[in-house]
């Protein structure tokens, strides 16, 4: 079943729904997204949009969450993409 895209901008929803996200596969991995967003010192998001389907990717435990997460700070950005072959990975930016 494709996940329908996501668009989150309440801090506290935010967090409680990347403690059910699951990253596995090749490349960037984790067992819970909100620790690799809090690792990466994101503590108050103030936006995240998801899209695209991953079959390594898991919502709840069941697969085929999202392949892009895009997660916003003030004008910190981070994005998470590939998945597949391709393997994973995440890039953060700063936007003016």
């Amino acid at each position: 079943m494709a996940m329908a895209p996501i668009n989150l901008a309440d801090p506290a929803q935010i967090l409680n729904f990347l403690v059910d996200v699951s990253l596995q596969g090749e490349g960037l991995t984790t067992d819970n997204l909100l620790d690799y967003v809090l690792d990466e010192v994101f503590t108050e998001p103030t936006y995240l949009s998801d899209k695209g389907e991953d079959p390594d990717a898991y919502f709840k435990g069941e697969s085929n969450a999202w392949a892009v997460y895009q997660i916003r700070e003030w004008k910190r950005v981070l994005i998470i993409s590939g998945g597949g072959v391709s393997g994973r990975r995440a890039q953060i930016t700063e936007t003016p």
